[in-house]
């Protein structure tokens, strides 16, 4: 075989890969955008509106940042829309707060979110704000808006969470929340309960908040845990139930303690 040939050859080989790769691309494109399309979908449940509803913070990310989570959608809507459903059932039952079975999805570039006065929003490893979303994030949370945030880990994703926050406040940062602190005891006392995370359980969890110049807590932080994923499996006899029911205790007081703060 001659060296052209060879040449040739080799060529078309790394055509060939490009093309690949290429079309390997564009369906994970496709895909991605099918699966966003189908979480907004989910959330075209008519919501009544005396009712109370706990909205889902969405918000922009490349989508090739997030293909690798094996197509679970955009990281803003983890755990999305089982994990509300399940969490308003229980909420309902416990408290008999009158609420809408479904979430609703809603982002900080849009003047919609202050019309919810508590907001769910989960793996603050991808968030990236922009100038809008910082400044309505401020004003969301100044203006009494409460902030859930949930399901991250590790250093790196922690560290993204503060730098985005100091867009926010610059002024204020998180601190770990006592265990005696009233958002602990307002409805269940779950000071002692400590429900570990649902898998990576080498990390420890920790309880952050954030308050307002008049102490008054803007925002509960679940990092290295994600206390929504048991809310998600609730229903599935493989999950524990007893770290499931602290669970929804944790959920239950967040956002008791939220609506009476």
């Amino acid at each position: 075989m001659s060296e052209g040939t060879v040449r040739t050859l080799g060529d078309r080989n790394v055509r060939q890969r490009k093309i690949w790769l290429l079309g390997s691309l564009v369906l994970g494109a496709v895909a991605a955008s099918l699966v966003t399309l189908r979480v907004v979908a989910q959330d075209e449940a008519p919501l009544v509106k005396h009712k109370f509803t706990l909205a889902r913070i969405r918000y922009t990310t490349p989508s090739l940042n997030w293909w690798a989570f094996g197509g679970q959608g955009p990281p803003w809507s983890h755990d999305y829309p089982a994990a509300h459903q399940h969490l308003m059932k229980i909420l309902a039952e416990v408290t008999k707060l009158d609420v809408n079975g479904e979430g609703h999805i809603v982002s900080f570039d849009d003047d919609e979110v202050f019309k919810y006065p508590i907001a769910y929003l989960c793996e603050v490893g991808f968030l990236d704000l922009s100038e809008k979303e910082a400044h309505n994030m401020r004003e969301y949370l100044l203006r009494g808006g409460f902030l859930i945030v949930d399901d991250f880990r590790g250093e790196r994703e922690i560290e993204n969470f503060k730098a985005q926050l100091k867009m926010v406040f610059p002024e204020h940062s998180l601190e770990e929340l006592p265990r005696t602190h009233e958002i602990f005891k307002c409805f269940y006392d779950i000071s002692n309960l400590l429900p570990p995370p649902p898998y990576a359980r080498s990390f420890i969890p920790q309880y952050l908040g954030m308050s307002d110049d008049k102490q008054r807590l803007m925002m509960v932080v679940d990092y290295n845990n994600d206390i929504s994923e048991y809310w998600e499996w609730s229903n599935d006899p493989f999950m524990p139930i007893e770290e499931t029911n602290e669970a929804y205790k944790y959920g239950v007081n967040y956002v008791v303690y939220a609506l009476t703060h």
